[in-house]
């Protein structure tokens, strides 16, 4: 027995640090500072405070705007004068031009990409606040610290062509975040083509998600998911990924005062076609960056700031290497994005379709533009009395009356009102429609958000 213990104490400094820390969490008697949730940067409320009075730019306060129109608010802040250097690297599928824009004299080298697709935003806004930040705020220890250790790359509203239109997809119909093996477009060419001659340490792969997103099996909606994502498909920790953990952390502690219980982590199953996983597998430390939704937030302007603020930290913490040893235990205990939540429910109306009997009934609706409540298609009806969403309408005692979308044929034939239709109703008072209390065409009246009874 004692050559046996012998022995395990031998091989004890032979464990893997990822299977030693990994450990560390769960063994009695570890240090719970140790494995403490770091505190927010010591500069984090005066930074904030800056933000609203100096850093915030104007000209983005839609998160709907052209790449042309970004470009116009971004070109004045990164000059060679404020120590920016901007190159054209490529063109979109149809023409416009792709920008990689350099920043800082460090060793350590940082490139963050965004709207890779073209209706995620966010981040391009926060990254002209960065812009403004670095520029014109030179004697700022912070961007002392950035520019003295780190070298920033950008290469903002990646899909331009997407970006034109708000949608998902280039001009061609390719999700450029699943190009990264094919490389079949321009724009993901572009990005591979930056990443393997600059070789980065760090990478940020910025995105927006789904605002019914909730954090875990909560009711919680996510506003920021995480990720550090794998690099092969045994989902391994080794140091590089590690480094991203870290980071992540770091973001975390930046976060965490402001939307505690609201903070998730996406699925790190590794996707071969995914840019986040090859760059991860390309030996970068990466990390996702998903943002999401705060109800209220209807243009994503708080979410905006919390990126910067979250970005701030996360260069901060490469800068500095503050983000060595923080706790992986802090990153995995953050839930996983959850059941995603449809955004409208009309509860409990009767349905009054010409012809047809009368049936009580939920409806279920999702918009193309859900923070906004803009562009609603039917989902779902039924009896939906256990589907829960972002808001519900309790529409007991009114008729539920549909009407035909302007341009649509006159009439609607039976059986047309069905999911996958645009939303076009009223809840009246009466079956047919005289005694009207509310309408959705489509789009919410932001002045008439529900029924007046």
């Amino acid at each position: 027995m004692r050559r046996v213990l012998a022995l395990s104490l031998l091989l004890l400094p032979m464990l893997s640090p990822d299977i030693s820390r990994a450990q560390d969490a769960e063994v009695p008697g570890t240090s719970a500072a140790a494995n403490a949730m770091p505190p927010p940067p010591a500069w984090l409320h005066e930074l904030d405070a800056l933000y609203d009075a100096r850093i915030r730019v104007a000209g983005l306060e839609s998160r709907m705007f052209s790449p042309e129109q970004w470009w116009n608010v971004a070109t004045p802040l990164a000059t060679e004068a404020r120590g920016f250097a901007v190159e054209e690297i490529g063109h979109s599928a149809e023409g416009r031009p792709l920008r990689h824009v350099a920043w800082g004299q460090g060793d350590k080298s940082v490139l963050l990409w965004s709207q890779m697709h073209g209706d995620e935003s966010t981040a391009s806004m926060a990254i002209a606040d960065l812009f403004r930040f670095l520029g014109e705020h030179p004697e700022h220890p912070l961007v002392q610290r950035l520019r003295a250790r780190t070298t920033l790359h950008f290469l903002p509203v990646m899909n331009p062509d997407g970006a034109a239109r708000f949608q998902r997809r280039n001009a061609q119909g390719v999700d450029v975040n699943r190009d990264a093996r094919a490389l079949a477009t321009p724009e993901g060419r572009a990005l591979h083509g930056l990443r393997e001659r600059l070789k980065p340490d760090f990478g940020f792969n910025l995105h927006d998600q789904n605002v019914g997103t909730r954090a875990g099996d909560s009711d919680r909606g996510t506003a920021i998911a995480l990720l550090a994502p794998a690099y092969n498909e045994a989902r391994e920790v080794d140091a590089t990924r590690l480094r991203a953990i870290e980071v992540a952390v770091a973001i975390r502690a930046v976060l965490e005062p402001y939307i505690p219980g609201h903070i998730a982590k996406w699925d790190d199953t590794f996707n071969p076609r995914a840019f986040g996983d090859l760059t991860a597998a390309a030996g970068v430390s990466t990390i996702l960056v998903e943002s999401g939704g705060i109800e209220g937030d209807s243009q994503k302007q708080r979410l905006r700031k919390l990126n910067f603020l979250a970005l701030a930290g996360a260069l901060d913490a490469i800068a500095t290497g503050a983000h060595a040893g923080l706790p992986r235990a802090r990153y995995e205990e953050l839930p996983e994005n959850g059941k995603t939540w449809p955004d409208l429910r009309i509860s409990g109306g009767t349905l009054a379709l010409p012809g047809q009997p009368q049936a009580k009934v939920d409806l279920l609706v999702d918009f193309e533009h859900p923070l906004l409540e803009r562009g609603g298609t039917l989902a779902e009806i039924g009896d939906l009395g256990d589907t829960r969403a972002r808001r519900t309408i309790d529409a007991s005692g009114l008729y539920i009356v549909p009407f035909d979308p302007p341009g649509a044929e006159a009439g609607r034939k039976r059986g047309a009102f069905a999911p996958g239709i645009p939303a076009y109703f009223h809840l009246s008072r009466d079956p047919q429609g005289r005694d009207v209390v509310w309408t959705l065409a489509g789009d919410v009246d932001a002045a008439r958000p529900g029924p007046s009874r």
